[in-house]
């Protein structure tokens, strides 16, 4: 298991990634976001083709955070940042689009493309 002091420098390089773009007017928040390894949770049918998962303050890895590229932590975190500018947008774009075709899945896709070293 990840310590804090672990999920919270890799936030951090993650949010500094971020930083780079201006996708939204202010840049994303790491206040109370945290990160989880529930392998468990991916066995669920919708989620099994997942590495990791966002929710509005947590990203959820199916693997340990040691384990988990920058990439996928990024995109995660893309994923946050976007619930924190438009959360209710974010919520109907998921029940309305399918998962390749929604502009909040291809946004995180290029945010981690963009900031790529």
């Amino acid at each position: 298991m990840a310590t804090s002091r672990e999920s919270r420098a890799r936030l951090e390089r993650a949010k500094a990634r971020l930083d780079r773009l201006d996708a939204y007017p202010r840049p994303v928040r790491l206040d109370g976001v945290r990160v989880l390894t529930v392998p468990w949770l991916f066995w669920l049918p919708y989620l099994r083709r997942f590495q990791g998962y966002a929710l509005w303050k947590t990203i959820l890895l199916r693997r340990p955070l040691a384990e988990t590229s920058d990439d996928l932590l990024t995109h995660e975190l893309c994923h946050v940042w976007q619930a924190q500018h438009r959360r209710w947008h974010q919520l109907w774009a998921w029940a309305t689009t399918t998962y390749e075709r929604n502009p909040y899945e291809v946004e995180a896709r290029r945010a981690v493309a963009a900031t790529r070293n």
